[in-house]
């Protein structure tokens, strides 16, 4: 087949959104032939790619609107209209190409988000919107204990999704979509709220095979403390004070244990006179942001992820852990809780502060259990290699690719002018 992929983030060697076009893209040219939208920006890293690992299937096309080629990640309201406005250029180049390749299919890759629009959908082939998350939020009874920038960043977030949903072509690459893949069940909801007639949960997160047997490497520590660990930017909606309030009632009944944060951001220092004022700062450290091996380094001598994050549609680290065989506590809640099962790790209901820092001080308590840990790392790797692995994953959307290219008659069968 002839297949058009819209990836706004794709480059080799990276994770979240860049990661997912990249290994998207081309898992996909390994059976089709491929041509994908993207950045000017990632022309660099692609192409030395391909230059040491050729790809015959897969063509890329570059632009970015009015050529501003600059870096907007940092910068939200910037990189949103950036995003945006590219969405529309996609449009009339993907018109173009197809009077001249005539696709088979065409699918939005990235960003992974459901409130802003793809106009891919408006080309006459049948069209698959993403996977794509965001409508996770976080509980309200939690806002309590935000500071006051995270209060108003999520009062933002909520009105960015809410008016993205109300603007008329988000709507109409709903209808539009042969397929919906949501990220979680929450996203899941809103598609079909939208008018995606088709939603199925897909999650985003995916590993190499070289990956997951780098990973498979990371034996466990031997011994004793046990020791839990969290990775990610220290930010309000990641819940790592959900995980300290909850390591310091742990601590009555497995004294020896220890915490390991690694990351950095604007709540560390919030965070790190929580653990003092708790009496525990001798028992949590803060390691900040490591370089990537440093990091694995860590998980390697871990033998427990905390991932309390309040609103995430994917958490690449889940996969990560898993695929080094260690069990993963978590919130019931977005991307973690589609990664996380009852075999691989335990998941915390998130009603509220108080409820939710006992239950993951129970979690924490009942994975201090040397054979409780083996079990469910055993079968965390096992999960990883048979749902994660990008192989598999992409082998299972060809044969979605394949069952609804039969219906294309029923797509319109006129480009929009």
């Amino acid at each position: 087949m002839k297949i058009l992929l819209s990836a706004y983030a794709c480059e080799p060697g990276c994770g979240s959104e860049e990661g997912v076009g990249w290994n998207t893209v081309r898992q996909v040219a390994n059976d089709h032939k491929v041509w994908v939208l993207t950045r000017i920006g990632f022309r660099q890293a692609i192409e030395a790619e391909l230059e040491h690992n050729p790809v015959p299937n897969l063509h890329f096309v570059y632009f970015d609107p009015f050529n501003w080629t600059e870096d907007w990640r940092n910068k939200q309201g910037l990189v949103q209209l950036h995003y945006y406005l590219w969405q529309i250029q996609a449009y009339f180049l993907a018109r173009r190409l197809h009077q001249e390749i005539c696709f088979d299919i065409a699918r939005h890759v990235t960003y992974v988000k459901h409130w802003s629009p793809s106009f891919l959908a408006l080309l006459p082939v049948p069209f698959i919107w993403g996977p794509v998350g965001g409508a996770e939020a976080a509980p309200k009874a939690f806002w309590k204990d935000f500071s006051r920038r995270g209060q108003v960043y999520e009062v933002l977030r909520n009105l960015a999704q809410s008016v993205g949903e109300c603007d008329p072509f988000v709507r109409l690459t709903a209808l539009r979509s042969r397929v919906g893949l949501a990220t979680t069940h929450e996203t899941a909801e809103r598609l079909r709220s939208l008018g995606v007639k088709n939603v199925q949960i897909a999650s985003q997160v995916g590993l190499s095979k070289e990956e997951i047997n780098s990973l498979a490497q990371y034996g466990l520590p031997d011994g004793s403390p046990v020791r839990f660990i969290s990775v990610g930017r220290l930010i309000h909606w990641k819940g790592v004070d959900l995980g300290i309030r909850a390591f310091a009632i742990a601590l009555n009944d497995i004294p020896e244990a220890e915490y390991w944060i690694v990351g950095d951001g604007g709540e560390r220092q919030r965070l790190e006179a929580l653990a003092h004022s708790l009496g525990i700062g001798d028992k949590i450290r803060f390691w900040g942001a490591l370089p990537r091996q440093e990091t694995l380094s860590k998980i390697g001598h871990s033998h427990v992820l905390v991932h309390s994050s309040l609103h995430e549609s994917g958490g690449f680290v889940c996969a990560e852990m898993m695929a080094a065989g260690r069990p993963v506590i978590c919130l019931n809640l977005g991307g973690p809780a589609v990664q996380v099962t009852e075999e691989t790790g335990i998941k915390v209901a998130a009603e509220n502060p108080e409820q939710t820092v006992h239950d993951l001080a129970k979690a924490m308590i009942r994975l201090a259990e040397p054979q409780v840990r083996i079990r469910m790392g055993q079968a965390g790797r096992k999960r990883v290699q048979e749902v994660f692995d990008w192989e598999l994953k992409e082998t299972l959307l060809l044969d979605l690719y394949e069952k609804i290219l039969p219906q294309s008659a029923v797509v319109n069968s006129v480009v929009p002018k």
